[in-house]
């Protein structure tokens, strides 16, 4: 980060995750994509994910939102280390929502957005 201008020197690197990597991660990573600032990309925790979460894809990670607390815990038990100075936010949200839902993208905005803003120092 570049101190004296109080900015990243590259985007925030944001990592979202859910179970199979078809509905709420992609959801949450195209609808982030155009955020000032910020680079997204998504992935699951199942074996049977679309797009399953890796070792690559949590290195790249600045920043990591999972949907419920069990990707939390999936993910801590298999990066633990590479996790260690990253935050992991739990955004609370089911698995009830089809990709680009209107409830689920405002679930997401509500929930993100705040996360967001303070992550990047817009808070």
């Amino acid at each position: 980060m570049d101190e004296a201008k109080g900015r990243r020197e590259r985007p925030l690197h944001v990592l979202f995750v859910c179970s199979y990597g078809r509905m709420r991660s992609p959801t949450a990573a195209n609808l982030f994509r155009d955020y000032p600032g910020l680079e997204t990309s998504w992935g699951g925790t199942s074996s049977f994910a679309e797009v399953p979460v890796d070792a690559a894809r949590v290195d790249w990670a600045d920043a990591v939102f999972v949907m419920e607390p069990t990707h939390r815990d999936a993910l801590r038990e298999r990066f633990s280390a590479q996790l260690a100075d990253k935050p992991v936010v739990v955004l609370g949200i089911p698995d009830l929502y089809p990709y680009m839902d209107p409830e689920l993208v405002g679930l997401l905005r509500a929930e993100v957005i705040p996360q967001l803003d303070r992550l990047t120092g817009r808070a």
